[in-house]
């Protein structure tokens, strides 16, 4: 039979068709078990009104059958098969798909919204080409007598002739390549890479896929063995079903079980905890999807490195699209492990990608809304629960407050979690505010490199002698947490070591100024001897019992300066403003009055050994760790 030339741009479209649009060539099996999945379904749509077709949904299936000696694969079902037309028209025009036409004629009668047509684009089958070199088709459309033979080695063209043909349905058969030094193309031959394609690809089709498989059992022990017998085994061939068809995601809530799933959490993410939580979506509205969502207990080893993936398993009418879509779960809630199933995917041509369009977008919002209020959940009744998400996930949601300039910040500013000099228990910011005393303005902090420290800084003093509650930023990012909300509620947040922290009187503004004024000469005196290692002296108003401190002035914090150095091992870190507040009040305060008037040497030793207590203090480093040392000494002589 003379060979016919495909209806579409020439060789060069087919080869881009085959070499340019799949990323991965084992996509082949999932593509062609898709478009036999499609054909089953639009027989048993068939079925419904038509007595005729004998069969009923439990009878249809696809199978796949592998000749190891002749080098074929055969994916066959006994779905609705194709007329010799069909058969042009379909495979023979690159790009146009029957199944794509029959949604469309389905949804025209308003009766398509029932019908999950997988292939819609008519490139799929043309997948076959990356491992055959030649692909034939035997078909048998149902209601027709003659069955017809689809045969081609690519590009050069078809050929379409009469077939024998049993039963209705269509039987794929690829004619795998030959392997070369690049290209193991025998492997999709093997039962083991069969049975993995299929679990990975197609595991929730809801056709059975099945095939004959191999397997090896104990032969039965002879009544007369010997004591020291040894079993033997033997191999045996069974017909097995290699999808487990129905996906959890798919089945009513009430009808699963927490162990249901904490077992499927674990086999499909490879974790050896139970999720902390399950979310389980079915959403209806502008898009259309089923997603089963976790929260890990704890977080993956690689979660904060570079080197980790974020993304949930996207599939189309149960066939796995893309492992991992970054695109429908925002970067703060990376930690969110799960499914997303849905026929309303915008995928492109060769489904192994995403269109990007408003859809994602729409399902992008409603997973973060779902997680969100599923954390808040775990928060209000489940603390202990929740801090053990807190411990792995903390840092993820600190940073996501801070990123995009604080985009997300009014969805995540509920779920941080602080330590405060209210107690032991970290606190939300809901529960301080719920705290607050009626005359506070402010939502107080204090930053420290550990909670230990917070504690201890003497600037807490004057805040917390008013009865008012003081978060502790312990992380390195906590301060640009709180500079990135500005405030929560109407409460802005004010550090509590500020010398504007707390209102002045009239009266109290007027004694600061005149004692300033009077040590103006000791201040003075400690600026000379320090230089431009502050950029002020000045006598503290935060100040009651401790003698010295440091803070910082200007838009650079002193926990600041020590992120930003920590950033610059190599050295031109940006630096603090810093600012040595004196006591005028303390005793030490006196002694050094007495000794700049009296004995300016030891008046300059203690400048320089107050400047280096207050380093200390704040957790910033000692300049000169051994000039620290002579002046305690000498002193103490």
């Amino acid at each position: 039979m003379a060979k016919k030339q495909f209806k579409a741009e020439s060789k060069r479209l087919l080869d881009l068709m085959i070499n340019s649009i799949y990323t991965h060539k084992e996509i082949f099996l999932r593509e062609l078990i898709s478009n036999a999945s499609d054909a089953v379904d639009k027989l048993a749509y068939k079925a419904l009104t038509d007595d005729k077709v004998g069969l009923n949904r439990s009878e249809f299936r696809i199978l796949l059958t592998a000749d190891k000696e002749n080098r074929t694969l055969t994916v066959s079902d006994n779905g609705i098969g194709m007329t010799k037309e069909e058969l042009e028209q379909n495979l023979g025009t690159i790009a146009r798909s029957g199944s794509f036409q029959f949604k469309q004629e389905m949804d025209k009668a308003e009766a398509g919204k029932d019908v999950d047509i997988i292939g819609q684009f008519g490139v799929g089958f043309y997948s076959a080409f990356m491992v055959a070199d030649t692909v034939t088709v035997r078909s048998r459309a149902y209601g027709a007598e003659e069955a017809w033979e689809w045969k081609s080695d690519g590009a050069d063209g078809y050929t379409v002739e009469p077939c024998d043909k049993a039963g209705v349905g269509s039987e794929v058969i690829l004619h795998i390549k030959a392997d070369t030094e690049e290209e193991d193309y025998g492997q999709y031959l093997e039962q083991y890479r069969i049975e993995g394609l299929v679990k990975k690809y197609s595991d929730y089709v809801h056709t059975p896929i099945r095939m004959e498989v191999t397997k090896s059992r104990q032969k039965e022990k002879p009544a007369d063995a010997p004591e020291d017998y040894k079993p033997e085994y033997e191999s045996y061939t069974e017909m097995e079903t290699l999808n487990s068809m129905v996906p959890l995601w798919q089945r009513p809530k009430s009808e699963v079980t927490r162990e249901e799933y904490n077992q499927f959490y674990k086999e499909k993410f490879g974790d050896w905890e139970d999720p902390l939580a399950v979310i389980h979506i079915a959403a209806e509205g502008q898009i259309e999807y089923k997603a089963l969502l976790f929260i890990p207990a704890h977080a993956p080893f690689d979660y904060y490195s570079k080197d980790y993936e974020k993304g949930l398993q996207l599939y189309s009418s149960g066939v796995l699209i893309m492992d991992k879509c970054a695109d429908v779960v925002p970067d703060h809630f990376s930690f969110v492990k799960g499914i997303v199933d849905s026929p309303d995917l915008p995928l492109n041509i060769s489904r192994e990608t995403l269109q990007h369009t408003r859809a994602l977008h729409i399902m992008e919002s409603s997973v973060e809304k779902k997680v969100k209020a599923e954390l808040l959940k775990l928060q209000k009744e489940d603390k202990e629960k929740y801090l053990t998400f807190w411990k792995g996930f903390s840092r993820q949601l600190k940073y996501g407050t801070v990123n995009q300039y604080g985009a997300h910040k009014d969805v995540l500013q509920d779920l941080l979690l602080f330590p405060s000099s209210a107690g032991d228990e970290l606190t939300t910011l809901a529960q301080y505010k719920e705290r607050m005393k009626e005359d506070q303005a402010s939502i107080f902090y204090l930053c420290a490199e550990s909670l230990d420290m917070a504690r201890k800084l003497p600037q807490a003093e004057r805040v917390l002698d008013k009865g008012y509650e003081i978060l502790y930023f312990i992380d390195e990012v906590d301060e640009f947490v709180a500079q990135t909300l500005v405030k929560y509620g109407e409460k802005p947040f004010k550090d509590a070591g500020a010398a504007d922290a707390l209102p002045e009187s009239d009266e109290e503004k007027e004694a600061n100024e005149k004692k300033a004024e009077a040590n103006k000469p000791v201040l003075d005196f400690v600026k000379e001897v320090l230089g431009d290692k502050v950029s002020a002296v000045r006598i503290s108003k935060v100040l009651k019992s401790a003698p010295v401190c440091m803070t910082a002035e200007g838009g650079v914090s002193l926990e600041m300066e020590k992120y930003f150095s920590r950033m610059e091992a190599g050295g031109g870190a940006i630096k603090a403003e810093r600012v040595l507040e004196l006591n005028a009040d303390s005793a030490v305060y006196g002694a050094l009055a007495q000794a700049v008037a009296q004995e300016p040497e030891k008046a300059k030793k203690y400048a320089e050994l107050l400047y280096d207590q207050a380093l200390i203090i704040a957790g910033l480093p000692v300049e000169d760790t051994a000039r620290y040392t002579e002046l305690v000494c000498s002193l103490m002589n």
